[in-house]
């Protein structure tokens, strides 16, 4: 038999969050060194608990999980998703609309299936989660990198977007709250960029799975509410908010002008019908967890787990010298900036294999969110307030005689 190559359409598509340094952590951890690892969003790895709510909804409710349901997803579950987008402010919206599926992630990639074809182009940020990216190139379309801009607080550069446009553009991707910058978008922004989409009549895309771990008083706006005149396609889910990644439960709703999009809709259909359903058992906890926003809130505000971790890792960031960072307003993310030219710094993944062997902890480089230069990481702050304060001390031990060669 001849020798077997994966597909061309694998050629730019990579995934550093479990790529060579989470690699090499397992090797590290395989002889026995304990490896504190800051590479996924996965809270259940720190220690975090699913609440009460979720777990007594599963127990108590099994038995319906067993045979197939409807190819968009339980009807209760459904409902639930639907009451709270439109508690969110988003109109014109019924069950119907919503698409449950194994994570966002199988979302995502459906979506782009049924969207985009060969030669499209579609606006994704930069720095940006690879998911977005990756499913762009699968689906044999090309990413375009709008600049998220760090000096103006991570918030898209609205003239870049601009200049990304071109006839081949068909939609844009928004992520927000923002992985990996920890960055929430005001109102005033938003609607800014939903006005450029108006003038291209651009699909939007709005991944806004972290919606409720947002920080500081401060409030999420739904982008789908300033844009009922346009196809809007909203992604969010229950993994980060109560702490079940493993369950993979994730959602789509389609908001604005569905009549306009009735034949790509019916694509929708297609792709989840091929798929049967999503995992039936994880959505019998959808109306509890959406009814339980109070073990959510109980973690970002002051004396909260997820608050107090961050303000730990920031006070020993500010420590460090040749470090910047822009604060993260929402989800446990932070996208650090290092000065190149005091460390000689020229490739980010070296500098994140070297951390990783000098103090055991991993970091994934800011390559692995699309970011061209090497001089930002990102930083999960998932673990005890003092445990991630200890690493960002490593961090800063580590720095002091770090020149890269």
């Amino acid at each position: 038999m001849i020798e077997l190559k994966r597909s061309d359409k694998l050629s730019n598509v990579h995934s550093d969050i479990r790529g060579p340094v989470f690699v090499e952590s397992n090797r590290m951890r395989a002889q026995g060194i304990d490896v504190l690892r800051l590479n996924t969003g996965n809270p259940a790895t720190f220690d975090f608990k699913m609440p009460d709510s979720v777990r007594n909804a599963l127990l108590n409710n099994v038995d319906k999980a067993v045979a197939y349901c409807d190819l968009k997803g339980m009807p209760a579950a459904r409902e639930a998703i639907c009451n709270y987008h439109k508690g969110k402010g988003i109109e014109g919206v019924t069950p119907d609309d919503v698409f449950i599926g194994n994570g966002v992630s199988e979302l995502v990639t459906m979506t782009l299936t049924a969207l985009l074809n060969y030669g499209d182009e579609i606006l994704v940020p930069t720095p940006d989660y690879s998911l977005w990216t990756n499913s762009v190139w699968i689906a044999g379309a090309k990413p375009v990198h709008y600049i998220c801009d760090e000096s103006s607080c991570w918030y898209p550069d609205l003239d870049d977007i601009r200049k990304k446009i071109t006839p081949k553009t068909k939609a844009i991707v928004l992520i927000n709250p923002n992985n990996p910058t920890g960055a929430l978008y005001p109102k005033e922004l938003l609607e800014q960029i939903v006005a450029i989409a108006r003038e291209h009549q651009l699909v939007v895309l709005s991944d806004e799975i972290y919606d409720r771990l947002v920080m500081d008083g401060l409030e999420h706006v739904s982008t789908a509410t300033l844009c009922p005149d346009l196809l809007c396609i909203t992604f969010n889910g229950l993994s980060k908010s109560h702490i079940i990644c493993g369950f993979r439960c994730g959602w789509m709703i389609l908001s604005g002008a569905k009549d306009k999009a009735s034949d790509f809709i019916a694509g929708l259909v297609q792709l989840a019908a091929m798929r049967l359903c999503a995992n039936a058992l994880m959505q019998l906890v959808i109306p509890a967890a959406l009814d339980d926003p109070e073990s959510t809130r109980a973690m970002i505000v002051p004396g909260g787990r997820l608050y107090e971790q961050r303000e730990a890792c920031c006070r020993e960031l500010d420590k460090i010298e040749g470090i910047t960072y822009v604060k993260n307003s929402a989800a446990f993310y932070i996208f650090p900036k290092l000065d190149v030219k005091r460390f000689n710094i020229t490739d980010d993944q070296q500098f994140a294999m070297d951390y990783l062997h000098a103090k055991h902890v991993m970091i994934i480089p800011g390559r692995g969110f699309s970011w061209d230069a090497p001089d930002h990481f990102r930083i999960v702050m998932l673990p005890e307030a003092e445990q991630i304060a200890k690493a960002m001390r490593d961090l800063g031990d580590f720095l002091k005689d770090y020149r890269q060669n």
